[in-house]
């Protein structure tokens, strides 16, 4: 274990010899930590490592088996997130549905605290809750749909109010998990921000990220969690060596080796999504991998949407293996050979108490049925080599979903269509809540499997679509407006075209905060 960074002031949290356990998986296992003010702490770990049971006794979400947390110096016991955000303890976790209140309108969510204050009266008065509402979202420069319900709103949407709301209570110590996972580099900047502004204002900030480029960015001192321990501490400078502690091993540069492409096999012309927006083509060809990036809003999952039958635009004109194409829902998409991956895991990709092998063949549960009954034998196998090809980290294959890591939900999520013979497989953000050895895994998986399909992946983080794709396109307004091959692409180019898409969104990268612990 690396030494302690030494800082200057007395700590606001110390965590003493915690300890929590799942039936017999110890997932924290006596872990000891502090937090200071007006610094910026990066809780690093691989997907199961510990890093959101410690976030949720932090917040009251969970009671330790033993151990102590104090604030001030002080022993403090939360049995509810409430009993938490009286000491100033608020937290954003990586599951953002978690967050809304559905039937909502976005004003309600972005007040819903103090709504359920008992002396709140911000329902009586709507006007009031409104203009209380608007102030909260100009505070951050926000643009939000106030009146209309939350579930309208797209999972970027969502997480952004969810985080207003987070930063509206003036906590004193603010958790965020995986903040910038639904986020765009503009966004992202954005947020990192109001990070700055926070710190100044004396509050502690504990930062969970697999984005080295946001670590680098807001983090003054890394904390590395393994297997449920406590793996080490390092210094802003030291985040290479945190990175290693975490994994275990040190992580290789990514080298973009090029694949062959084959024949087309899906091809949109003359695609019109909104009365206001271009015309645009898009062709897909077996054996590559195709990103579409774009900032929040710009219409990147809407045109997946339209390939699954989700969605119809104002005008298509669609061939799938040469053949006219229409879906005109889910079902005949995937009879088509179109598989969709959604970017809300929780409420699009996963049925409450299901098994991890139940979700994983439910698409294709004929496959494994004969005269009406399941071959349970022929799943079992099935369901364990994708566990194995994807290195799912499980108990078992008949454990409730709800016992895996975010993380390892979206590697079962991802191997369910992979267990398809799909002609399209679409994945809109499929590294959210991926630790970073995980996400190369993916990313080399669905690259090493492209033989015989067309793989489009939605990504708007810069360095998820480099690691990924034979093309990137930007979306500009519900259009793809721009076509970048990977081979002669710099990353500095993307940025450039990502800020200059809708200048009036862009923003300039501060400079990092002045580290007391670098």
């Amino acid at each position: 274990m690396s030494a302690p960074v030494a800082v200057a002031s007395e700590p606001l949290i110390r965590v003493r010899e915690l300890s929590k356990a799942f039936g017999s998986n110890r997932a924290l296992d006596r872990v000891s930590l502090e937090i200071f003010p007006a610094e910026v702490v990066a809780l690093l770990g691989a997907n199961g490592a510990g890093k959101s049971t410690l976030v949720k006794i932090l917040a009251g979400s969970q009671s330790a088996d033993s151990g102590e947390i104090q604030v001030d110096g002080q022993p403090r016991q939360f049995n509810s997130p409430l009993s938490a955000r009286r000491v100033g303890i608020v937290a954003v976790h990586q599951q953002i549905n978690e967050g809304i209140a559905p039937g909502l309108s976005v004003a309600e969510n972005l007040l819903l605290d103090e709504l359920c204050r008992p002396d709140g009266d911000f329902w009586l008065n709507r006007k009031r809750l409104l203009e209380r509402a608007a102030s909260i979202a100009a505070g951050l420069g926000l643009e939000l749909p106030l009146e209309q319900p939350i579930e309208h709103l797209g999972q970027a949407e969502r997480q952004l109010v969810v985080l207003a709301r987070a930063f509206a209570l003036q906590p004193r110590l603010l958790i965020l998990d995986e903040p910038t996972a639904a986020l765009s580099d503009a966004e992202a900047q954005r947020l990192f921000g109001l990070i700055d502004t926070l710190c100044s204002r004396g509050v502690a900030i504990v930062y969970i990220s697999h984005r080295l480029s946001d670590l680098q960015r807001v983090a003054d001192r890394a904390i590395v969690l393994r297997d449920g321990q406590l793996a080490g501490e390092f210094s802003a400078r030291q985040l290479p060596q945190a990175l290693e502690a975490m994994l275990g091993q040190a992580l290789e540069a990514h080298v973009y080796t090029p694949r062959a492409t084959g024949r087309e096999v899906l091809k949109l012309r003359e695609v019109k999504l909104l009365p206001r927006t271009q015309a645009f083509d898009l062709a897909l060809h077996e054996g590559e991998v195709v990103v579409l990036t774009g900032l929040l809003g710009a219409g990147k999952s809407e045109i997946a949407e339209v390939l699954f039958g989700l969605r119809k635009p104002l005008s298509v004109s669609l061939q799938l293996d040469g053949t006219d194409w229409q879906p005109g829902s889910p079902r005949q998409a995937i009879q088509s050979g179109v598989f969709f991956a959604a970017e809300d895991r929780a409420s699009q990709s996963l049925v409450p108490d299901f098994s991890l092998r139940r979700t994983l063949t439910l698409p294709f549960l004929e496959r494994f049925t004969r005269g009406g009954f399941i071959r349970n034998r022929a799943e079992a196998a099935a369901v364990e080599a994708q566990v194995a090809a994807l290195g799912i980290k499980t108990a078992g294959i008949d454990v409730p979903m709800s016992a895996l890591s975010g993380g390892n939900q979206q590697k079962v999520v991802l191997g369910r269509w992979l267990l398809g013979e799909g002609r399209v497989l679409i994945l809109d953000e499929p590294f959210q809540g991926v630790d970073v050895r995980a996400r190369r895994e993916i990313g080399q998986l669905l690259r090493d499997s492209a033989d015989g399909r067309a793989t489009l992946v939605i990504c708007a983080d810069v360095d998820e679509a480099l690691e990924i794709a034979d093309r990137i396109l930007l979306v500009r307004d519900h259009a793809v407006v721009a076509e970048y091959p990977r081979a002669d692409l710099d990353r500095a180019v993307l940025v450039a075209a990502l800020a200059g898409a809708n200048p009036q969104n862009s923003f300039v990268q501060a400079a990092p905060r002045s580290r007391a612990s670098a």
